[in-house]
């Protein structure tokens, strides 16, 4: 299991940094060898579950998430959501996080714990690292693309 957290400060208002990071068919743009298909209807709330597919063939995996907390920003005010993951190679959790940063720019901060089944302890450092540049680019990505 690894956990790591990122931090991006964007000129952007929350509202418009929420929607680029909690659009979740935009993930798969920015993912490379990702298919985001969200399996719910319709606004994102609680209870709205969506499967991202990584890899080629036999060599794909599904990672099947679900929202458990979802709080937009309103006005000034952090907002934040949480997913469980819930598939049957990839376990665990993620948090997006906007606040007001400074300048009248926005704080995103993305917090996530991984594991992945039948992949040993001593594979840990690696799977940060390659997390870590993934998640980060994901994030800068999407915070730059409108």
């Amino acid at each position: 299991m690894v956990t790591f957290q990122l931090e991006r400060t964007a000129p952007l208002s929350l509202d418009e940094a929420w929607r680029r990071l909690t659009e979740w068919h935009r993930h798969g743009d920015v993912v490379p060898l990702t298919r985001v298909t969200v399996l719910t209807p319709p606004p994102t709330r609680v209870g709205t579950v969506f499967v991202a597919r990584s890899g080629l063939g036999p060599f794909a995996f599904a990672d099947r998430m679900e929202v458990t907390s979802w709080y937009p920003p309103a006005e000034d005010e952090p907002g934040l959501c949480r997913l469980e993951k819930r598939g049957r190679v990839v376990l665990g959790w993620a948090e997006i996080e906007v606040r007001p940063g400074p300048g009248g720019r926005t704080r995103v901060i993305w917090r996530e714990e991984l594991r992945v089944r039948l992949l040993p302890a001593l594979c840990d450092p690696l799977l940060r690292t390659a997390s870590r540049r993934v998640f980060g680019r994901a994030v800068n990505r999407l915070l730059r693309r409108p």
